[in-house]
């Protein structure tokens, strides 16, 4: 895990240099603070490590596991905004538009959303495997984080901010807003290691199950986790007056659905002959996650 963040890091460095010389500096500087602040990269590794279970090469992949780090990012900086869910800190720092101001901001998670497609497609990554893979990784990651993905799961969220949110509704919003982004780390891991159209299936499915399991703990934390531990507000949900999983289920049957959907996660894993072990324990380790 350590040797894979620091080459994440490393490769991070390497596509969006800093860049103090020129006149667009600014909108680099705001892109360089988020992207590059530390967080988990449970994204990127997820790519690293489904491309070297189907027997590729990490360093084949690392493009596209800094291009979901890169998406990811842009979607924190929007999420922060004062017209979204004006937050002032993330990862126990300002956001992006406390820093810069939001005019920055915004153009600054528009720069990474580019960004991140002009590294899928760059011709270091066609030619590590091929420009019909590559482009397939990139179809991937716009539609995952696009109108039918996370930009689809962002608008449930706001347009049911005033509304009682069933189940369903929470489901729907939280497999557009968080699954997405996990089943784009996890096929594009997949096509990068030459892996089968089954195996892209199965990547994708487990990725599903995960980044369920991985937003109800995010509520179950914003509901009795530490602000200190976490790096950001805790209480916004309840607060806010926003349908979550806990506030509709309670705390233990929250930490239940992440339970079972981790469950899922795991017997979908066996499909691929690799060793799984660091993709199971990884998997486990997030549903008992304090931040």
């Amino acid at each position: 895990m350590d040797d894979r963040l620091q080459r994440i890091e490393a490769a991070l460095e390497h596509f969006i240099p800093a860049r103090e010389d020129s006149l667009s500096k600014t909108v680099n500087a705001a892109m360089r603070y988020t992207l590059l602040d530390g967080g988990k990269r449970v994204r990127a590794v997820m790519t690293l490590a489904f491309a070297a279970l189907c027997g590729g090469r990490e360093e084949d992949a690392m493009p596209y596991a800094c291009a979901i780090e890169m998406v990811h990012a842009y979607s924190l900086i929007h999420d922060d905004l004062p017209c979204m869910d004006d937050d002032d800190i993330r990862r126990g720092k300002p956001s992006n538009h406390k820093v810069f101001g939001e005019a920055q901001a915004l153009i600054a998670g528009d720069g990474l959303l580019t960004k991140a497609f002009e590294t899928a497609l760059c011709p270091e990554a066609v030619q590590a495997i091929g420009a019909e893979r590559a482009a397939r990784a990139a179809y991937v990651l716009a539609e995952c984080a696009g109108e039918t993905g996370m930009v689809g799961g962002q608008c449930i969220d706001l347009e049911t901010e005033e509304k009682p949110a069933t189940l369903e509704t929470l489901r729907e919003m939280d497999i557009g807003k968080t699954s997405n982004l996990f089943m784009a780390a996890c096929m594009m891991g997949v096509i990068a290691g030459g892996g089968t159209e089954s195996e892209i299936e199965a990547a994708k499915e487990y990725a599903l199950h995960i980044g369920l399991a991985f937003q109800i703990r995010d509520d179950i934390l914003d509901a009795v986790g530490d602000a200190a531990e976490l790096g950001k507000s805790t209480g916004v949900d309840l607060q806010n007056g926003r349908g979550t999983y806990v506030t509709i289920l309670g705390v233990e049957r929250a930490q239940e659905l992440v339970e079972e959907n981790t469950a899922m996660a795991l017997q979908i894993l066996e499909i691929f002959p690799g060793d799984k072990t660091f993709l199971r324990d990884f998997a486990t380790k997030m549903v008992w996650r304090t931040k």
